[in-house]
């Protein structure tokens, strides 16, 4: 869907008779990519799933407000940013303690039969669920996406020198974490 399309489809969105059909292809276009970045933050395929399931809703009882001003994908993510940290926050808060906490993130992540990666990786990842907020979603953003500090500035709304200044900062921590574990 470019950005030429976003009007036309947005007339669909508006329109009872189309709105379901035009949201299932919102649904089929942005549903792998925002899975990735929600799993980026989340690290479980379950808990991935639920938080899309729940972007997606959160975007369907909302889309009256998109008014086109960003790109129909900035908004996607945002609202999936907002719930992956959403679910996590709620996940701190949580009282109860699973039974593989004492095995650490990067012991669960090996043992999950959907990560593919190896004991460097998975300490990548203990190393970024360490960061702030802010830090772990510019780093997420900059580093795995690849997005320019514009397009995460149009994401999150922060100027871009704090953008820069909160990668290099998670970066720092993540390397100094990574020293210290492995």
């Amino acid at each position: 869907m470019s950005n030429t399309e976003v009007p036309d489809f947005l007339e669909l969105l508006a329109d009872s008779r189309t709105q379901q059909k035009a949201f299932s292809l919102l649904v089929n276009q942005y549903s792998k990519p925002l899975y990735w970045k929600i799993r980026s933050f989340v690290l479980s395929h379950d808990d991935a799933d639920d938080v899309l399931q729940n972007t997606f809703m959160k975007a369907w009882k909302n889309i009256g407000d998109f008014q086109g001003k960003s790109k129909l994908s900035t908004w996607l993510y945002r609202i999936a940013i907002n719930e992956s940290l959403d679910f996590i926050r709620h996940q701190k808060n949580n009282s109860t303690v699973s039974a593989d906490k004492g095995m650490g993130i990067a012991g669960r992540l090996i043992a999950d039969e959907y990560f593919d990666g190896d004991r460097g990786q998975a300490l990548l990842q203990e190393a970024i669920t360490t960061l702030p907020d802010v830090q772990r979603t510019v780093f997420l953003l900059r580093y795995y996406d690849e997005k320019k500090y514009s397009e995460i500035h149009d994401i999150l709304g922060t100027s871009e020198g704090a953008l820069k200044a909160s990668y290099h900062i998670a970066v720092q921590k993540i390397s100094d974490y990574i020293r210290k574990h492995q």
